[in-house]
């Protein structure tokens, strides 16, 4: 993808190929960030979109500060129930920016607000982005473009950065800053591992089973084909693209979900070790939940690659690995105990799975300099190569514990909003 053509901005908008549409940024208790949010959507170099809000029974002023901030008034537009949701209180528009409608409903979750985004949404194209994200200036002409360029492509994902410290002005990144805080960094490396490695990976096989909710484009006649967002899972946009791509498959259509490294999405990380296990046993409950939710697929034939090796990649590596990464250590322990020392195999293995998890965030810090090249301070840089070993030690084993609880998690609780505190973006 180092060679990816380049979207031509000023064709596209005269084009009569372009596709409207319809952002839909679902907020529960997002006074601190969800105004720089929606004015960073407002300003997003588009020809034709609307930006749907959806308060979801917020406790804190969100709804106050979108009716203060954006001069709302109560809205004759019909709601259309198309998707069953939680009731809907009242719709807005704003008297200041004609495309911008926002809809106040009782507390159902988040894929719950997603639906009802979903339902008044007015374009063939819609794009949820999270409340507490920022999306570059051209990122959804770029992510948007190839829906229309070829008609098979029914869902698109683009890169998700960490926002924190980044100096934004407009509602846009002005300049990329390096946390100091070390477990933002150690996230800094996940998300460049997993968006420069695993994903574009992924697509190319076109077996993409996930795309963040922070930043996704979808075709909202499939939408509604699945039933929109399951509000049985904390994991709702992974449970939708393996919905979209078991339908795709049931019904043999020719398809493409698609990701790319290039439109970017920033959003606030935790920096808090509480919120962050929080978050990670969510997200592991999430991949159980939807996993299991469509278990019909598991090593089914009929389903592809889908079937015989995505889906199964996914329960055994992603889903079960914190059991077989502790069984590791386990093994490792009762050896010293039993023998009274380590077997060299033993040492050879640990080593060399330390070394492959070091070379690829390595590899992922390469591919970003060479490509994206955000971070500019050699100090920066210099420092993220220093993290990637570091983390093999301390933060790798809590991050598997936390996966670990996840898992017991997946039969223990109900879905929610997960749970982070948010400060403002740094003005």
């Amino acid at each position: 993808w180092t060679s990816r053509e380049i979207i031509d901005i000023e064709n596209l908008f005269q084009s009569e190929f372009y596709k409207p549409v319809s952002i839909i940024i679902p907020a529960y208790n997002e006074e601190l960030t969800i105004v720089d949010n929606i004015i960073s959507i407002l300003s997003l170099q588009y020809p034709e979109l609307e930006v749907i809000v959806v308060n979801d029974g917020s406790k804190d002023n969100t709804i106050e500060e979108l009716k203060n901030y954006f001069s709302l008034v109560e809205s004759s537009r019909t709601y259309r129930d198309d998707i069953a949701t939680k009731p809907v209180k009242k719709v807005y528009d704003s008297l200041d920016y004609p495309n911008l409608v926002v809809i106040d409903k009782e507390n159902g979750g988040k894929a719950d607000s997603l639906n009802a985004g979903i339902n008044i949404a007015q374009f063939p194209l819609v794009c949820n982005i999270d409340a507490d994200s920022l999306i570059d200036d051209q990122a959804l002409q770029k992510i948007v473009e190839p829906f229309s360029r070829d008609w098979r492509v029914i869902a698109a994902g683009g890169t998700i950065r960490v926002a924190n410290e980044c100096d934004i002005k407009g509602g846009q990144v002005k300049k990329v800053r390096l946390s100091k805080k070390p477990i933002v960094r150690f996230q800094v490396l996940e998300y460049l591992r997993a968006f420069l490695f695993g994903r574009v990976g992924w697509a190319s096989l076109n077996s993409l089973l996930i795309i963040s909710g922070a930043f996704g484009v979808f075709k909202r006649k499939y939408l509604l084909k699945v039933g929109g967002y399951s509000t049985r899972t904390v994991g709702e946009d992974m449970e939708l693209v393996l919905k979209l791509n078991k339908e795709m498959q049931k019904s043999g259509r020719d398809y493409r979900v698609l990701f790319f490294p290039d439109p970017v999405c920033w959003t606030q990380v935790p920096e808090e070790i509480n919120i962050l296990s929080s978050q990670r046993r969510r997200w592991q409950r999430g991949l159980g939940q939807s996993l299991l939710m469509n278990k019909e697929i598991f090593f089914n034939k009929n389903y592809g690659l889908l079937g015989l090796f995505t889906y199964p990649f996914y329960f055994f590596v992603e889903l079960l690995g914190p059991i077989i990464e502790v069984l590791g250590y386990l093994s490792i322990i009762l050896t010293v105990i039993i023998r009274g020392g380590i077997n060299e195999v033993v040492i050879l293995f640990f080593i060399t799975a330390i070394l492959m998890g070091v070379l690829l965030s390595i590899l992922s810090l390469f591919f970003e300099e060479m490509t994206f090249h955000k971070y500019t301070k050699l100090r920066d840089k210099l420092s993220l190569v220093l993290y990637a070993f570091l983390e093999n030690f301390g933060y790798r084993q809590l991050h598997t514990f936390w996966r670990l609880r996840g898992l017991f998690d997946l039969f223990s609780k109900k879905a929610s909003w997960g749970s982070q505190k948010r400060k403002k973006f740094n003005n």
